[in-house]
């Protein structure tokens, strides 16, 4: 019986490279949770008192509360969370007639927490 032998060439630059490709697929699955997350925290802050229109007060309608979602790109590596609605930053920031209600801000000050470690959990 003859001795046959095999050996195998650039092994450790394949691990490497599959060992990236984990951690990127894990990274896209954090991108993916926190946006949900913070579409969801954003949702939840959107809660408004109404205005006053000509005199009258008028009841929020919600619209913009629907109107928050989030789209995912650069092949998961990004995602926007984001209102739709063009008043919306009036909401955020308030006018001269009327106060803020800030509901991205808060939102997002809380979930850049929970990203960074749900990252340096992946990288330790």
């Amino acid at each position: 019986m003859a001795n046959t032998s095999v050996q195998w060439r650039g092994i450790n630059k394949l691990s490497k490279k599959l060992g990236k490709m984990v951690a990127m697929n894990e990274v896209k699955e954090i991108v993916k949770l926190n946006a949900s997350e913070l579409e969801k925290n954003m949702q939840r802050n959107a809660s408004f008192k109404g205005h006053y229109e000509n005199g009258k007060f008028v009841k929020p309608t919600g619209a913009t509360k629907r109107s928050i979602g989030t789209e995912v790109i650069d092949n998961g590596l990004t995602a926007k969370t984001a209102p739709h609605t063009e008043y919306a930053p009036y909401l955020e920031y308030g006018t001269r007639y009327m106060s803020a209600q800030p509901f991205v801000k808060p939102a997002f000050n809380v979930q850049k927490k929970k990203f960074r470690s749900d990252l340096n959990k992946l990288f330790k």
